[in-house]
């Protein structure tokens, strides 16, 4: 009897206190100059995704769908550790875990802080490039370059999952993509990729590879830097953009590997070796060692760009390799940005090589011989639902803003995220109020509810999908000078006649107050679609359909990044700003 009158005082209580989270949900929303979003809901709807697998035996690549590029692994007390390129979304450096290389779960980012970087008036494309992660004696390290501002740097943790240290930047590097190595005599090496010797460039694209000791205790250069790799593989041939660096040391070999050709169609992964860190390096006479770029570009499930790779060895003494790729819907065009695969890699003769890193690269692969891993409940790949509800009292980690706040603007209270509308405008190489996610499909919906009170016709709200200021489609709200409401899609693209967005078509609503509307964009490769409802009977209503997206393709707009779906507001959206438009 008194285990049943717990039980019902329990249920009792769990019943009253759901019902006081649902009523604080259905109080009304205290705006003041913020909008308030209720809501944000994703879903991805890939054909790749579609087919069942058997996850047991199978995994789908990419393992990282959507803007994850340049990605680098490591393994540290049975787990692996990989984080990629982020460029200027703050915060930066994502850092992922997973116990079998397939299942990965976000444990926080490497640059949360503004102490750490902050990208003021930066390029989308500019920011975090390419990091490194390694462990070692119990420290985590993560050397990386800011492109805006200080250059090469080192940061470490005892715990991936942070917080990391501040910065400490290494004096005197010209270049880019570093990495640090841990030889196993206790010295430490910086490699990196920098201007041809001499600052000689001997045709477009010449780069070079060189290399330093460093003292890791007080964080300094030992001795002078040397070049390793002239151009790349064969100087002869011209190649171009040897970057990307790492070092890795099996059977008394250090092995080189290099991305190669361009983060474009040309991309490749190449690999030399020597018996000496420094060198002489030879490159191996079948390089390079991962391409995509001579197959049939009208192939199914084409997958393109490939290299950028990082190495990671099992227990077991397996090898396997995540690199970059992209999944264009047609020719050259992605909107998903860069994205993160995994493949096997094997020795032979004492050379690495990808399984199959020549073939087309397929959707599926047989899995790593590693335990498989229930623990992650948020999947970074597949067809996936993902909604918040703003309950946290912190935003989770899938979103970002775009560059460094100078303060906290944002709220998350009652279950609602409120954004202020400030004078910022998207328009503005700025930290404007944008709070977004990532595109990680090519078929995807993705709906928000907003709640708000316009004071003037210049204020907005609503869903933008976003890769820089000057290439957007925005589908927002705003006050008429009838003072009703108009629900509008505005487009930006820099080849516009005066580069200035234009409005693709309006709804004007019979109604002269309204404090809630719910919008969806709907993405279907190309071709993008715009629905409102103002009720929650899931009677959409179009106000565009069709719409070509290719602007918001990596080709069209430029940069590095993937396009972004984010809440935006803005108290002065309308004022007549001529974006800067983004270089590579």
């Amino acid at each position: 009897m008194l285990k049943k009158t717990i039980f019902i005082a329990f249920s009792l209580c769990s019943i009253l206190f759901g019902c006081k989270k649902l009523n604080e949900k259905m109080q009304p929303v205290v705006l003041n100059n913020n909008v308030a979003f209720q809501w944000f809901n994703y879903n991805g709807k890939d054909e790749i995704f579609s087919k069942e697998i058997d996850t047991m035996r199978e995994f789908h690549n990419p393992i990282l769908s959507g803007f994850y590029p340049d990605p680098s692994i490591c393994s540290a007390n049975g787990k692996f550790y990989l984080i990629t390129s982020s460029f200027s979304y703050f915060p930066g450096i994502p850092i992922f875990e997973s116990s079998d290389l397939v299942n990965w779960k976000q444990i926080g980012h490497v640059i949360n802080r503004k102490e750490q970087a902050d990208f003021k008036e930066a390029g989308v494309s500019k920011g975090m490039f390419a990091p490194t992660i390694r462990y070692n004696n119990g420290t985590f390290y993560v050397i990386c370059t800011n492109v805006t501002s200080g250059g090469n740097f080192i940061v470490t943790s005892k715990d991936p999952a942070g917080p990391w240290s501040d910065p400490i930047f290494i004096e005197g590097v010209n270049g880019i993509d570093p990495d640090i190595f841990f030889d196993d005599n206790g010295k430490v090496y910086i490699t990196h990729n920098g201007p041809p010797p001499n600052n000689i460039t001997l045709h477009d694209g010449h780069r070079a590879i060189y290399m330093f000791e460093y003292d890791i205790e007080n964080f300094k250069i030992i001795g002078e830097s040397k070049l390793i790799v002239n151009g790349g593989t064969d100087l002869s041939q011209k190649p171009v953009w040897i970057e990307a660096p790492h070092i890795i040391k099996k059977n008394n070999y250090y092995y080189l590997i290099c991305a190669q050709g361009g983060t474009g169609f040309n991309h490749t992964e190449v690999v030399f070796r020597s018996k000496d860190v420094f060198g002489p390096y030879e490159g191996y006479k079948n390089n390079p060692i991962l391409t995509q770029k001579h197959l049939d570009p009208n192939r199914k499930n084409n997958i393109t760009t490939t290299g950028h790779a990082d190495f990671v060895e099992l227990p077991n003494g397996d090898w396997w390799s995540v690199f970059l790729g992209c999944r264009p819907y047609e020719g050259d065009l992605y909107n998903t940005g860069r994205e993160t695969f995994l493949l096997p890699v094997k020795w032979e003769n004492d050379w690495p090589y990808f399984v199959d890193g020549k073939q087309p690269i397929l959707p599926t692969h047989k899995r790593p011989n590693l335990e498989f891993s229930k623990n992650y409940k948020k999947p970074t790949n597949g067809n996936f639902n993902w909604k918040d509800n703003f309950n946290d009292s912190s935003l989770s980690l899938e979103w970002n803003f775009i560059r460094t706040p100078e303060k906290q603007w944002h709220q998350l209270e009652n279950g609602y995220l409120k954004i202020p509308l400030r004078d910022l405008n998207i328009k503005e190489q700025k930290n404007f109020s944008f709070i977004g996610r990532r595109q990680q499909h090519l078929k995807f919906d993705a709906a928000t509810k907003v709640h708000f009170n316009f004071k003037t016709t210049n204020q907005t709200a609503g869903l933008v999908a976003f890769q820089n200021e000057s290439h957007y489609l925005y589908l927002g709200v705003k006050k008429n000078s009838n003072e009703t409401i108009d629900v509008f899609v505005e487009k930006a693209h820099s080849k516009t006649k005066d580069k200035t967005p234009q409005f693709i078509d309006k709804k004007t609503l019979n109604i002269n107050s309204l404090d809630e509307i719910t919008l969806k964009i709907e993405g279907n490769n190309r071709y993008y679609s715009f629905y409102y409802q103002l009720n929650n009977n899931n009677n959409w209503k179009p106000i565009a359909l069709n719409i070509d997206a290719k602007l918001l393709s990596t080709k069209e707009a430029g940069g590095f990044v993937g396009t972004y779906l984010a809440m935006y507001a803005s108290n002065n959206h309308f004022k007549k700003i001529v974006p800067k438009t983004e270089k590579n």
